[in-house]
């Protein structure tokens, strides 16, 4: 047997050491860290109740601008579905001073960019210019506020391009398809029941007079908060925004969502008979509205299960079982009680309902035992991970800026968010576990192909409602 030197065996303890000291702060969260910068974040209300919120971060000579506005298809009704996101696409479109596409080209002729994104709670404009565009970007945003215009040849160009994206989005893609169903299923009374890129019935039947009431109510000034970020100071943000903002005359609030969803009492199940080589199985369980205190907790576990390739879900369905070939999910949050998600993609041949039992059998053991330190701490790593690689950029500062001040009710909570996940338990986890995962609260869709021709075919989709 060979002799070790002292000075190897001593290198190879050293080793050893290390190596399980980073092993053990792989399963340790990092330490909740002050966020700095909420000093520097100054806000005002100008005349007509629109909210200016500034971060200056003089780090480049760049500026992020989001105008939230509070509507997406919540705030929509029957025949009008998917009004909100077809403004996504309008609000580029000319105004009575500007025409069609000169919001772009004057922008990106400066060095700028810009994009939207439509939800069912909100809808977002995002600008990103040199500071030398500034006041441009504000003559921009001011005009189409103001002035956007209604012209029909445009409204049915653009009726023809949603048309179009959603055959691509939804008709066109199994997913997409069973999403709607599952969403659409899982609510009976609450607005979050329509689709945000709409029916297709109402895209084809919209009149002028439908989208011009939807702007006036849903774009006034006053159902706006509008965040800077970058080189600039608050005080001539506000000037400026005195100046080309302030003008637009306010408008009568938007009617509030009295719309509360019935407590749900039995599991639904949704199915659907597509051509599909991979067959899909999707869940969704009744959640808390996002200002809800066990939001970090549902978000936190929702990480353990399906969040990236050591996930408790996708080790056990993927690589250990082999009964999928895709887990993820996600607690979707909103202003009022929502769902929590897992989207499963199947191999080819599997069977749902083999697979939804060995799914039920592991949440179940998460909600009897709860999850381990090592899951937790991992949840909270990737967390802090995200947040602060967000926070290292303009852009994200001001994301984070509007979703803590839209959802959560005050921008001042985004200072605060790492210490409230740090603060999370296994307790408060498996809490969660327990309130989430109820069987007679959840939807659950199932995709497949339809049987061989030798059998009689079933409807294309069918609703079961168990008690």
């Amino acid at each position: 047997m060979p002799r070790i030197s002292r000075s190897r065996a001593f290198s190879c303890l050293v080793f050893m050491l290390a190596a399980a000291a980073t092993a053990a702060a792989a399963t340790k969260p990092v330490a909740a860290t002050q966020v700095p910068g909420a000093d520097q974040v100054q806000s005002t209300t100008l005349a007509n109740g629109m909210k200016i919120i500034v971060w200056p971060d003089r780090d480049i000579p760049n500026v992020a601008i989001y105008n939230w506005v509070r509507v997406g298809s919540r705030n929509e009704v029957p025949g009008i579905t998917g009004l909100a996101h077809f403004f996504e696409h309008m609000m580029f479109n000319g105004t009575s001073k500007r025409q069609p596409g000169e919001f772009d080209r004057l922008m990106e002729a400066q060095g700028g960019a810009n994009n939207a994104y439509t939800s069912n709670n909100v809808t977002v404009y995002q600008d990103w210019i040199p500071r030398t565009a500034l006041e441009l970007a504000f003559d921009l945003e001011s005009d189409r506020l103001a002035n956007l215009a209604f012209d029909p040849q445009v409204i049915e160009s653009e009726r023809s391009v949603v048309y179009s994206e959603r055959r691509l989005r939804v008709e066109d893609s199994n997913d997409g398809f069973l999403v709607e169903q599952v969403q659409a299923t899982a609510f009976v009374a609450h607005p979050y029941q329509f689709p945000t890129i709409g029916w297709p019935a109402d895209i084809q039947s919209w009149k002028i007079e439908d989208l011009q009431k939807f702007f006036k109510t849903h774009y006034a000034p006053n159902n706006c908060t509008m965040f800077f970020v970058g080189d600039v100071s608050a005080e001539e943000v506000f000037a400026l925004a005195k100046k080309y903002l302030e003008p637009i005359p306010r408008q009568d609030p938007p009617p509030p969502i009295r719309t509360t969803e019935p407590e749900q009492l039995g599991e639904k199940i949704v199915y659907v008979e597509r051509d599909a080589s991979t067959p899909l199985l999707h869940v969704a369980w009744k959640s808390p509205a996002a200002n809800d205190p066990q939001s970090p907790a549902i978000n936190l576990l929702m990480t353990i299960l399906a969040e990236g390739d050591a996930s408790r879900l996708n080790r056990l369905l993927v690589e250990e079982k082999k009964l999928a070939i895709d887990v993820s999910g996600a607690f979707l949050e909103g202003f009022d009680p929502g769902l929590t998600w897992l989207w499963l993609t199947l191999p080819e041949g599997a069977d749902p309902a083999a697979v939804l039992k060995v799914l039920d059998e592991a949440i179940a053991q998460v909600v009897a035992q709860g999850v381990t330190e090592a899951e937790l701490a991992r949840a909270k790593n990737l967390y802090a991970a995200t947040f602060w690689k967000r926070l290292a950029t303009i852009d994200g500062k001001a994301g984070l800026l509007g979703e803590f001040e839209i959802y959560s009710g005050d921008y001042r909570k985004l200072f605060e968010s790492p210490a409230t996940y740090e603060k999370v338990t296994r307790e408060e986890i498996q809490k969660a576990a327990a309130l989430v995962f109820q069987n007679r609260q959840r939807t659950v869709g199932i995709l497949q192909s339809p049987p061989a021709a030798s059998t009689p075919p079933a409807p294309a989709a069918a609703v079961e409602v168990k008690p």
